[in-house]
């Protein structure tokens, strides 16, 4: 399979690229700055330097025809203000989606957020609420598509420990924890390849279930 992952230089999008290469696909990663580079092709993944917040769907296009899938797995991380929240976690999605519906690309998925399933509650911080409401609105807008085959994955807390190979994924809630960024990484790949699992919504926790019995599972 070709895979073209928006986001390409995410803790995520490279443990996810350098996983799907090592299984012998085609990976691209979707990069905004050229320094970025390196990092993509150690990871076994081929560079595409493309900003999703200035480009347009013709843009974007070019780089997914003839893929199989497209995952984003972009966000605007860590000091970003309200107005990237929006432009980068709900625009770039909805932007990537377009250009994937273009392309023919029908295998499409989203990484999002737990929480972002309501509304949040009053007293959180004002960033990390706009966040949420990104991702709620891009993950709403996904769900809309009739032309693309989505699953949308709303991991826990994200954790650098090593992954352990073991989850809890759901269709409902699995209630609140965390979960390290090597297992949403093996998650996503066992996802592309299930599928059983269009047109899920999932979250996923650290449990005591394998990846490919906790993947298969949601998608029977």
């Amino acid at each position: 399979m070709r895979i073209v992952i928006a986001g390409g230089h995410g803790q995520i999008a490279l443990r996810l690229e350098r996983l799907l290469a090592g299984r012998g696909h085609e990976v691209a990663g979707v990069i905004r700055r050229p320094e970025q580079a390196g990092d993509l092709l150690a990871a076994g993944a081929e560079p595409v330097v493309c900003d999703l917040e200035s480009a347009g769907v013709g843009d974007i296009v070019r780089h997914l025809e003839g893929a199989d899938a497209a995952v984003f797995a972009a966000g605007a991380g860590p000091g970003s203000g309200v107005e990237r929240k929006d432009t980068v976690d709900r625009a770039a999605a909805a932007l990537f989606a377009d250009a994937a519906e273009a392309a023919g690309v029908r295998r499409f998925l989203v990484v999002s957020s737990m929480g972002a399933d309501r509304e949040p509650p009053a007293g959180t911080d004002p960033v990390f609420a706009a966040y949420l409401r990104a991702k709620a609105a891009a993950d709403a807008d996904v769900r809309s598509r009739a032309g693309l085959d989505w699953t949308i994955l709303r991991p826990g807390a994200l954790t650098n420990d090593p992954g352990t190979g073991l989850v809890t994924l759901s269709t409902g809630s699995t209630g609140r924890g965390e979960v390290p960024r090597d297992d949403v990484a093996a998650v996503l790949a066992a996802l592309l390849e299930e599928p059983g699992s269009v047109g899920l919504t999932l979250e996923l926790i650290g449990g005591d279930t394998p990846v490919a019995e906790a993947v298969k599972a949601v998608g029977r």
